[in-house]
Formats: structure tokens, C-alpha cells, sequence
């Protein structure tokens, strides 16, 4: 199986002023298609030739899980953008609410671990085992799923994510973030 680069779901200006077209010509264009054209490099001849992203996840080690995950990780941040000002409303607004008691106390938390995350990574709203809500981060092309977690939003927070238009602020990027989030993708998420 060959892995493509999955097309942005907006056009490269529609995350601007918070990500720049800039940022998303090096993010997607260059980094993510990085990602693409190393796996489809690394997986012939292998038992994952013709696996799925997820069983790549899930089985994978080294080289193929690392960018594998990367292609997965970038994909589902793209789709969870796009979003100008909303908020989560119904099903999901309400288990934020009884995960973390409000929105902005959710906002709160899951920006901390953000910018606590040491060096790359991801920050993560995951459905845990017991259909409850947690932030979770990883390092690196971590995913939560190799938990047993299920993934509903993210952040990146690699610095390539954030730095031509926030340099080294990672806290001014997390906060910028909550203006771009596509709400209603991430409450898709929960089925």
C-alpha cells in the first residue's frame, strides 16, 4: 500500500492570523510529506506493506511507527482545525464538564500540558477505558493509542508546528490554538 499526503481540509490561509500560510507550507507541505515519502520508502518488503496507519501504530517499531505515526498524528491535527471561534456544545461539552468540572478548566489543563510537554510532541484529549475524558501527551511520533486510548483532539506541539509565526512562545501558540479548533470535528470523534 502507498501512503498519500491527504489533502489540507481548508485552503493554507484559512488558519491565519494564529498559523500562518507560511507555517502550513513548511508543516504540511514539507514536514508531513516528509513523513509520507519516508514510510513509503521504509515499508516494502516488510509485514507492514500493506498494513493501515493504525496497525502501524499499534505493531510498528522504529523507523515505521516513528514516521507511520507522524503521517496519522499530522492528519488528525489538520481535521481537528479549521474551526473559527467555536466551542464544544452537546454530548461533548458535557463530558468536558464532568472530566474537568468547566470548558475553561479543560482549557486550563490541557494547555499546561502542552507547555510542559518536554521537547517534541503532542498534547491529547483522549476517551479513556472507562468512556471518560483525559489529556494525555506523548513525546516525539507517540500516539495514544499503543495505550489503549482513543484519540479525539490534539495539538502539536513540535516546534516546526509554531515557530515561524511564535518563534519560541510555545505558551503564546497554545493559547492562540483554542481559535482555530473545529469543535464539531472532535465531538465526530466520539461516534
Amino acid at each position: 500500500m502507498k501512503f498519500e499526503l491527504p489533502p489540507l481540509p481548508y485552503a493554507p490561509e484559512a488558519l491565519e492570523p494564529v498559523i500562518s500560510a507560511s507555517t502550513i507550507s513548511f508543516h504540511h507541505g514539507k514536514h508531513h510529506q516528509a513523513y509520507v515519502n519516508n514510510l513509503n520508502n521504509l515499508i516494502p518488503g516488510t509485514r507492514f506493506e500493506n498494513s493501515s496507519l493504525e496497525q502501524i501504530i499499534l505493531e510498528a517499531e522504529g523507523g515505521i511507527f516513528n514516521n507511520g505515526a507522524q503521517v496519522w498524528n499530522h492528519t488528525f491535527y489538520w481535521e481537528s482545525l479549521g474551526g473559527k471561534g467555536s466551542a464544544p456544545a452537546g454530548k461533548l461539552l458535557a463530558m468536558i464538564n464532568d472530566a474537568f468540572g468547566s470548558f475553561e478548566k479543560f482549557k486550563e489543563q490541557f494547555a499546561d500540558a502542552a507547555v510542559k510537554q518536554f521537547g517534541s510532541g503532542w498534547a491529547w484529549l483522549v476517551v479513556n477505558a472507562e468512556g471518560k475524558l483525559a489529556i494525555t501527551t506523548t513525546s516525539n511520533a507517540g500516539n495514544p493509542m499503543r495505550d489503549g486510548l482513543q484519540p479525539i483532539f490534539t495539538c502539536d506541539v513540535w516546534e516546526h508546528a509554531y515557530y515561524l509565526d511564535f518563534q519560541n512562545r510555545r505558551p503564546d501558540y497554545v493559547k492562540a490554538f483554542w481559535e482555530i479548533v473545529n469543535w464539531e470535528k472532535v465531538a465526530e470523534r466520539l461516534g
